[in-house]
């Protein structure tokens, strides 16, 4: 080889190998601008939401997502920690804000990221700054809360693991994050429309379930059991809506993390010859159960303990099939694959069979049987209350438009943050009308109302800082005769205790049902039809918080109420959360508020 043929290669190598490097860099660079963490327990991410492309369940439609990903970024941080996003609103022509779900956001408020309550929505543009301490472990998630954003698909996972040094209650060898959603091929647009036309044009069933955010529609993954009038899914697995498959080794046990972000509906999980072990629910451990199938609504989470016990010979369906409604959407199916098989191997046995949608005393049973486990985590319920709040869930009409009211109150959220209004006191930007404790004790909720007619209000419950609270969910007849919905309903801010549930209207004797030894901790909680739900919990962090039904469409038309508590507490409120409105016009000088 010549001289000049040598030095010429060994030239152009340098220069390729000082480019690697240089691309190494930016790269390395580029991924720690969108996602960093350190020892000191602090993560950074950096986050674009933006509207694009996607194939969900093979029919290419526009997503909500996050960096280009759907579903959006998973978080991981350990309790105690603190997350700091750094979320840019690239929507064009709609603002967004992010809730942390099952984060009760202790000094933080402002960061609940629930719109017109605690923080202004973030316009296109602009860029707002969400820190907060995960304060405790469990499984959690995130989505939109502004207008139907969630249905769009802006959401995705947040694990919480133990405080270094802590100990889980239970053994595991591996685990898994299912994000659980349903999703519709009418933009969300559309049907926000439709909720708020006169007469309401319904959203009906999704068309596709999906499981962290891959599903089927037109084709099933089982079609060759004969059972589905669809075709053999054809799938290569490198779809966009290809199925998360579980990998697992057989002789182990695995915890499957399972969170509901459902616009919708109501999801029932079977694994094929599994069982499961319950372990925790919303972040707070249970005394462990064993069940063959799990209910699971929107806005709730849990954990189970797979034993990966079965022929290792074989593959197995994961189900999710539809509970509370009559379900006009297939089943979400995955695949259990023991490592000792390809994963394109389908199971021999058909997928397990969802409980009927209407069969309530399966739903009702499972739900009885979640209690909290003897834990230095879990707080002993308070045996008293200073306050009950009883909060009646129907149907109604305002001006021949379809709502859904508490105690004949649609919510209507004004235009200036309830944290900002009620901590400087500016009467004038909500309705300063004390919103209802209860309803007429000649009210029949096995019946549709007699009057039908409701109106708006933006009244606020305020609680007593540091009181304990009772609130009773009491479901009712809709505006159809003989239907009543179930209602999942999450409270932001807190945990409370699940006392116990009941069929009919709520009595003081029926107090003397609660469980007072070791109801569930929670942040959801379900009212089954024509029933009611008591809660308790203690108003122990200042700020204003949304309690609501977690059903997208009931959330759009009304369905929740607005507790507030000790709010003259909350200090150092960053100007972003509060430049909209009355605050924005009133109080913007200096980097915070208060």
């Amino acid at each position: 080889m010549g001289t000049l043929t040598y030095n010429f290669l060994v030239e152009t190598f340098s220069r390729s190998f000082k480019r690697l490097i240089i691309w190494c860099i930016l790269l390395y660079m580029i991924q720690c601008s969108s996602a960093t963490s350190n020892k000191t327990g602090n993560h950074f991410y950096k986050w674009e939401v933006e509207y694009m492309y996607w194939s969900p369940d093979g029919i290419e439609n526009v997503v909500m997502g996050i960096n280009g990903q759907f579903p959006g970024p998973t978080i991981r941080a350990r309790a105690g920690d603190i997350v700091h996003v750094q979320l840019t609103n690239k929507l064009h022509t709609e603002g967004v804000v992010i809730h942390w779900h099952g984060i009760r956001q202790k000094g933080t408020p402002w960061a609940d990221g629930t719109a017109s309550i605690s923080q202004c929505v973030i316009n296109p543009g602009e860029t707002f700054d969400y820190r907060f301490t995960v304060d405790r472990a469990g499984t959690y998630f995130y989505h939109g809360h502004y207008g139907m954003q969630r249905s769009a698909g802006l959401y995705g996972s947040m694990i919480v693991d133990v405080a270094e040094g802590e100990k889980e209650p239970f053994h595991y060898d591996g685990e898994f994050d299912l994000l659980l959603s349903d999703w519709w091929h009418k933009s969300v647009h559309h049907q926000e429309v439709g909720l708020s036309s006169r007469p309401m044009r319904w959203i009906n069933e999704p068309q596709a379930l999906l499981i962290n955010g891959r599903g089927q529609y037109g084709c099933s993954l089982a079609a060759h059991h004969g059972n589905s009038s669809f075709s053999q899914c054809n799938i290569t697995g490198h779809e966009q809506w290809a199925p998360y498959i579980l990998h697992v080794d057989p002789n182990k046990t695995y915890r499957i993390r399972i969170a509901s972000t459902t616009a919708l509906a109501s999801l029932n999980l079977a694994i094929g010859n599994h069982k499961m072990m319950v372990v925790e629910a919303d972040g707070n451990y249970l005394q462990p159960f064993e069940t063959n199938d799990l209910d699971i609504y929107s806005g709730e989470s849990y954990s189970v303990l797979l034993k990966t016990s079965q022929d290792s010979s074989q593959n197995y369906w994961i189900s999710f099939g539809v509970r509370g409604r009559e379900p006009h959407t297939p089943q979400a199916l995955t695949i259990l694959n023991y490592k000792t098989n390809s994963a394109s191997k389908l199971p021999l046995s058909p997928p397990p069979v969802t409980p009927r949608w209407d069969d309530y005393a399966h739903s009702k049973a499972f739900s009885n049987k979640i209690k909290a486990l003897d834990h230095k985590s879990i707080p002993k319920p308070s045996p008293t209350y200073h306050r009950r709040i009883v909060l009646l869930n129907t149907q109604n009409k305002m001006n021949g438009y379809t709502k859904w009211s508490i105690n004949n109150v649609s919510l209507s959220i004004p235009a200036t943050p309830y944290l900002g209004s009620i901590r400087f006191g500016l009467r004038d930007a909500f309705d300063q009308t004390k919103p209802p404790e209860d309803f007429p004790g000649h009210y029949d909720v096995m019946k549709p109302p007699v009057n039908p007619n409701t109106t708006t209000g933006s009244g606020v419950y305020m609680l007593g800082y540091y009181s304990t609270v009772d609130v009773i969910l009491q479901n009712a007849n809709a505006l159809t005769e003989n239907v009543s919905e179930i209602h999942p309903w999450h409270l932001h801010g807190h945990d409370f205790w699940v006392l116990g549930y009941g069929e009919g209207k709520f009595t003081k004797s029926d107090e003397k049902k609660f469980n007072l030894k070791n109801p569930p901790y929670r942040n959801t909680a379900v009212i089954f039809p024509y029933g009611w739900t008591a809660l308790r919990f203690v108003a122990d962090n200042p700020g204003v918080w949304a309690f609501h039904c977690h059903i997208e469409p009931h959330l759009h038309l009304g369905m929740g109420v607005v507790f507030a508590e000790g709010v003259q507490h909350v200090a150092k409120i960053p100007k972003e959360a509060l430049s909209c409105g009355l605050t924005g016009k009133r109080f913007m000088t200096g980097s915070h508020l208060g």
